[in-house]
């Protein structure tokens, strides 16, 4: 457990038992793929807030360590580096979340653009393809299939970000569209065939992140909206244990905040 008053606690895993006393509630704990910047650091940042430990991944370390850095002094944090894509660090991600009490939610974050300036369908380098494939839909599926069985002991969640490119047709988008569609039918299925377990695909909307700015280099993007302001969204999502579905995060943001209160 972190010193109370001192910062988070990185890389090195909780002893649950400890950590909660006797008789005392078992803590909710998140895994968050991408919490390194945009919008898997806000949602990290959130649920850390909500009194969740976090299981937090992202392939650079120390900007990972910077992004956490900034979280509440008493949060319980596993920061691990590593490739989501790499059955490996998956294990591990699996192991730290089993460490701090198992996970109660998984939010599929990570994901990758694909080549910059972004190619026609008809230009698309097919190495890259595979690769977004890879990211954004086969090592998605692969965490969730490893976390399931604990999620669904306890009637836990997997919340998937998904993008309006899933389901609309635009120019240059098709390699990144393609596999968020892929990813999206999987999380439907699942849906369908999970009991105890729900199942939530959210599409943020256009927001101010590197990813997004990649998709149009050069471009000023800054009236595109922080990835923070659409996490009253997710919250409620989360809280309210809405059904599982497709949900974009504009149809779900509290009246408050859809008027600017704070």
């Amino acid at each position: 457990m972190p010193v109370p008053g001192g910062p988070p606690s990185f890389d090195r895993m909780t002893d649950t038992q400890a950590a909660n006393g006797p008789g005392t509630p078992r803590a909710r704990v998140a895994v968050v793929t991408g919490a390194s910047r945009g919008l898997g650091r806000a949602l990290a940042r959130a649920l850390a807030e909500e009194g969740y430990r976090l299981v937090v991944d992202a392939r650079n370390g120390d900007t990972l360590r910077a992004a956490m850095a900034g979280l509440p002094a008493d949060a319980v944090v596993s920061a691990l580096a590593g490739d989501i894509t790499d059955p490996a660090h998956r294990g591990d991600l699996s192991r730290a979340a089993d460490t701090l009490g198992g996970p109660d939610l998984l939010i599929n974050n990570a994901g990758t653009l694909g080549p910059s300036p972004l190619p026609a369908i008809a230009d698309f380098p097919l190495d890259e393809l595979r690769t977004a494939f890879e990211v954004n839909v086969l090592a998605p599926i692969a965490l969730t299939q490893l976390l399931l069985p604990a999620l669904r002991e306890r009637g836990g969640a997997v919340l998937s970000v998904t993008s309006d490119a899933a389901v609309e047709a635009y120019a240059g988008w098709g390699g990144y569209g393609a596999a968020k569609a892929a990813l999206e039918q999987a999380c439907n299925v699942l849906a369908a065939e999970e009991v105890t377990v729900r199942v939530w695909r959210v599409d943020p909307g256009d927001l101010r992140t590197d990813m997004h700015q990649l998709a149009f280099p050069g471009e000023d993007i800054s009236d595109r909206p922080l990835p923070e302001s659409v996490v009253p969204a997710f919250r409620r999502l989360i809280a309210e244990r809405l059904p599982s579905g497709r949900y974009r995060a504009a149809d779900l943001m509290p009246a408050a905040a859809e008027a600017g209160v704070s």
